[in-house]
């Protein structure tokens, strides 16, 4: 995994963990990924680890949606196309 993925899964995992310490029911995430290819089956890379550090902390995903788009940077010049996936997770229920 490279570094930005490492930053992007230790954010995920501070966010988690202070939703969780803060006695939060729900975590609603945002990850942003650039989508480089969407021709193209596969991984998308860095979004496994960070995924699974959020329910290592104890949430787990319940429902999750995704859009797409083209960012445009400064001085109107295309920086490409990048996916968000919003995903909403929620603390387990005791069991009963």
């Amino acid at each position: 995994m490279g570094w930005i993925n490492a930053i992007k899964e230790e954010t995920a995992v501070k966010e988690a963990q202070h939703a969780w310490d803060a006695g939060r029911n729900i975590l609603v995430f945002k990850f942003i990924e650039a989508h480089t290819n969407s021709l193209v089956s596969g991984a998308i890379t860095g979004m496994n680890e960070q995924m699974e550090a959020i329910e290592e902390v104890g949430w787990k995903l319940d429902h999750m949606s995704v859009a797409e788009g083209n960012v445009i940077g400064a001085m109107g010049s295309k920086r490409g196309e990048r996916m968000v996936i919003i995903c909403l997770y929620r603390r387990p229920s005791p069991a009963a």
